[in-house]
């Protein structure tokens, strides 16, 4: 082993580019970044242009291309998973969104077993220190100012839009300003990682400005095979790079491969369930049976409709206005190559037994896929819905210890009761917003899933049948303190062994409520800190809204 660095971070995704520019802050800490996929190159416009969102998924350039296990409530589909392939991660192909989640989601984080340390009041002030939020006051005590992270607001603006807001008021629900300051629940204008018209992932806020430092090594197109071991202690990693295995020695290892990836490499490595271990010949460094368990994702569905008006962006898909829309953003980053269009939507409770919303909802002023295909109608207007907190879990297991090979998923989707009825009642409640006065003057007709679709188990069928993920796996190295934990919410090393970490959203106790790319640089922000040995910033305790008389106070 020639090689040694102070720090090894393996993956150069949303946590990874967060730790890598935190640990370099010490000029005496060096940092080894190892990253499977390639660079993010800055002249690639399938990247770096928001509404060119749909190209990279599914393209073997950008995405990994992982399939779920046949799901068996879904009609035995395979669903596919795009995780990003190039530095960034998943946060240079994602949506763009920028969803804190609710704070009572850290409040439940912290009832976990040693995850006191974990409750909004502490995470609050890293969520602030990451971002520069411009649609803020200065004053504003919930965001922040000045972070790498610049966030935009909406503006959601336009006629669908506002007659989409409208028609939420109209159905009994509130507006709310800024979904991740006081009041999250209710519809609104979304955050944005967009910056000035192009997306700003966490490669660019982060690890980009972090890679000019001389302690800072960051190596592409380098897949990590295992986590090196002597006893129980991690030494280092093994690596290829063009078909070379390369080893190099590590003070620590930081595994910031995703919630597939992490437990996929643990495996890898002997450290899981160890009958599962033994039955492929890995030898067993730690026992942890949660090693790749508690698998959670959020699920989503399209509803569309036609509309009788011509002011939605659908004409934008043609391709005779692509040369113009391409030359807007190249020259001026303006028109509609700058947005995301997923600009607004909301947070919604479905029934009274939840005491903070369980729904989510995405409004678009266009009807499409995460694909790219399209109604056959002229214009068309559509809203993204599905449960936050499904009760579903599944697995993560390894089949093989080629480590090319992907491991099995396993989400469970719709296996659950809670599942399938806040299905049903997440279908009801955006076809009862759509359904509103406010939108009458521009509704031709539900396209998707359509007329024909109207009783419990029709809605069920249909979701079984058109559902798609929407892309937030995560929970698979849970933090904890419990006998089913995998990582220390202390120190987020792993239990059992020693100079070895996972941070991520596989560690995650629960899923949040939203997009959980914000989230996910919280995690790492505040692990950075774990990992330096500082003093963790100070509580901020801040009043957040609570529905009254419903749920724990």
């Amino acid at each position: 082993m020639a090689e040694r660095y102070d720090v090894v971070i393996v993956g150069a995704g949303s946590a990874g580019s967060v730790l890598a520019n935190r640990l370099t802050e010490d000029p005496a800490t060096r940092v080894l970044v190892l990253e499977a996929g390639r660079s993010d190159y800055p002249w690639d416009v399938f990247i770096h242009m928001p509404a060119a969102l749909t190209f990279p998924i599914g393209s073997r350039f950008y995405d990994w291309r992982y399939r779920s296990e046949p799901e068996p409530n879904l009609h035995n589909r395979q669903i596919h998973h795009a995780r990003g392939k190039l530095l960034g991660g998943s946060s240079s192909i994602n949506g763009m969104i920028f969803v804190r989640g609710n704070p009572l989601d850290y409040e439940r984080w912290a009832a976990g077993t040693g995850m006191s340390d974990w409750d909004f009041a502490h995470c609050l002030p890293y969520f602030r220190r990451m971002e520069d939020c411009a649609a803020a006051a200065a004053d504003d005590p919930y965001r922040g100012h000045g972070g790498p992270l610049r966030l935009e607001r909406g503006p959601a603006d336009g006629p669908l839009f506002r007659a989409f807001f409208a028609a939420a008021q109209e159905a009994g629900h509130a507006w709310t300003e800024d979904i991740n300051g006081f009041r999250q629940e209710g519809f609104g204008p979304f955050d944005r990682n967009i910056s000035r018209g192009r997306r700003l992932s966490a490669a660019g806020a982060y690890l980009r400005p972090a890679m000019r430092r001389p302690n800072l090594v960051v190596r592409t197109r380098a897949l990590t095979h295992r986590v090196l071991f002597a006893g129980i202690r991690a030494t280092g990693v093994e690596y290829e790079v063009r078909g070379r295995l390369h080893r190099v020695e590590a003070g620590e290892v930081v595994l910031c491969g995703g919630a597939f990836n992490s437990p996929q490499l643990l495996q890898l490595s002997g450290v899981g369930p160890a009958a599962q271990l033994r039955a492929l010949g890995i030898d067993v460094v730690g026992d942890l049976p949660g090693v790749g368990e508690n698998l959670q994702d959020h699920l989503e569905v399209y509803i569309q409709h036609a509309c009788r008006e011509p002011v939605s962006m659908q004409p934008y898909l043609k391709w005779r206005h692509r040369p113009w829309i391409g030359a807007a953003w190249l020259f001026g980053r303006t028109g509609p190559g700058a947005t995301n269009h997923f600009e607004g939507g909301g947070f919604a409770r479905s029934n009274d037994d939840v005491y903070y919303p369980n729904l989510m909802f995405h409004f678009l002023p266009i009807a499409v896929r995460y694909d790219g295909t399209a109604p056959a109608s002229s214009h068309g207007y559509q809203v993204h819905v599905g449960p936050m907190y499904s009760d579903a879990r599944g697995t993560v297991r390894i089949s093989s210890i080629d480590p090319r090979r992907q491991p099995r998923l396993r989400f469970n989707y719709l296996s659950t009761a809670q599942d399938r009825r806040e299905w049903v009642e997440a279908v009801r409640l955006a076809r009862h917003i759509l359904n509103q006065p406010a939108l009458a003057p521009y509704d031709a007709g539900e396209t998707s899933p359509g007329p024909a679709v109207e009783t419990d188990d029709q809605i069920l069928a249909w979701v079984a049948r058109d559902a798609e993920t929407a892309l937030h796996p995560c929970s698979t190295c849970r933090m904890g303190t419990d006998p089913d934990s995998v990582v220390d919410p202390a120190t987020m090393r792993v239990h059992g062994t020693d100079g070895l970490r996972v941070v991520d959203s596989s560690v995650f106790p629960y899923i949040t409520n939203g997009n959980i790319y914000a989230p996910t640089m919280m995690v790492a922000e505040r692990a950075a800190d774990l990992i330096r040995g500082v003093t963790p910033l100070a509580r901020v305790v801040v009043d957040f809204y609570r529905r009254a008389g419903v749920g724990p106070s």
